[in-house]
């Protein structure tokens, strides 16, 4: 966990989404993002790795409307898991990943598309939900 999320003991806790053993076991098993998301529309994840893939294809609208799926359904989830609209979401906590690519991947296409503002509002959810996930999403090469 990072300096800043240690030392922020007046803040709200971070949040720690539940793992999601079924999408990271179909993974594991070669199964597609696409077959899977079909049985988990509410993973992050599998939107997050759908926008990864348009975005190498060089689909760009696509991968924008994947990660705005992704970032959505990330955010009821965080909702239901006690986050109140601000607070750390740490990327070392690996379900947490699935939507901070997802929220990575939206400012990426946001900012493809010419989308006035959002990149910035993004980059700056990104940074204050853990300010090591971009490097480490950058990192991954996707």
């Amino acid at each position: 966990m990072s300096d800043e999320f240690r030392t922020n003991l007046m803040g709200p806790e971070p949040t720690r989404l539940p793992a999601e053993n079924d999408v990271y076991r179909g993974l594991a098993l070669g199964e597609s993002a696409e077959d899977l998301v079909a049985e988990h529309p509410e993973s992050s994840l599998l939107w997050a790795i759908l926008a990864d893939e348009a975005w190498a294809q060089g689909h760009t609208v696509e991968s924008y409307a994947y990660a705005r799926v992704g970032y959505h359904r990330g955010l009821d989830a965080l909702r239901r898991n006690g986050w109140r609209g601000a607070g750390p979401i740490p990327w070392e906590h690996e379900p947490n990943q699935g939507f901070l690519r997802a929220l990575y991947n939206l400012g990426r296409a946001a900012s493809a598309i010419g989308e006035d503002g959002e990149p910035e509002r993004i980059d700056a959810f990104l940074v204050g939900s853990d300010p090591a996930a971009k490097a480490a999403i950058e990192a991954l090469g996707h």
